[in-house]
């Protein structure tokens, strides 16, 4: 079984259509799966250097602030204390890795749920021709002939580098190569919007192979300018 989505190219015309494999864009949604996916992802992609001072790493400290009786106050034994100014903090947070282990087939799945719950919602759209718009206007117009929603993620093919130096500034849209699609892009989006090489390339999966991985780390440095 398979779905079928119709490509426009950058004027709204349609030029065909994709058949989109119900086993990518038609799955029952794993909620919990999701959710546990895009957390995980959430916490990969954070750093994790913050680090306060101990009281064995602030300056100072070397007698007692003041003496030990006749004072009325609580006896104090140095100037480093938490409760001193200026003093190291307690239990303060330090370096560390947020990493969570997430099977890829986990990680698959999720991001096949999400994709099938926008086909549903009719909120996944493919353009032709997109490289050949002529300005960055024309590219953007192309992209937004389909939803005026405020957050698009657009989904470009490796080799399309104009496409992406023509909307990579826009504020509303959200850039990503078919190989790096996610969970957590799809699920933030209002629509998702393919050009159609990025889906045959998507729906075909990634390529193996010495000189597949040749081609993407090229590729990479053509994106990435």
């Amino acid at each position: 079984m398979s779905l079928k989505i119709e490509v426009k190219d950058i004027a709204g015309k349609p030029t065909g259509s994709v058949d989109l494999p119900a086993a990518i864009f038609d799955v029952q949604a794993n909620v919990p799966l999701i959710h546990q996916v895009v957390v995980a992802q959430l916490a990969a992609a954070r750093a994790g250097t913050h680090k306060t001072k101990n009281r064995g790493e602030v300056s100072g400290g070397g007698k007692k602030p003041f003496k030990q009786k006749g004072t009325g106050r609580a006896r104090q034994g140095s100037t480093r204390s938490p409760n001193q100014r200026h003093g190291g903090v307690a239990h303060g947070p330090v370096p560390r890795k947020y990493d969570q282990r997430t099977p890829k087939k986990m990680i698959a799945a999720a991001l096949k749920g999400v994709l099938s719950d926008r086909q549903r919602a009719s909120r996944i759209h493919a353009v032709s021709g997109i490289v050949e718009a002529s300005t960055t206007k024309a590219a953007i117009s192309a992209v937004r002939q389909f939803s005026d929603r405020k957050n698009l993620l657009v989904v470009l093919s490796r080799t399309e580098n104009a496409a992406w130096l023509a909307l990579r500034n826009h504020d509303d849209l959200h850039l990503i190569v078919n190989d790096q699609l996610n969970a957590y892009d799809v699920l933030v989006a209002d629509d998702v919007i393919f050009s159609e090489g990025a889906l045959r390339d998507f729906i075909a999966g990634p390529a193996t192979g010495k000189g597949a991985t040749a081609v993407a780390r090229e590729s990479e440095v053509g994106v990435s300018a």
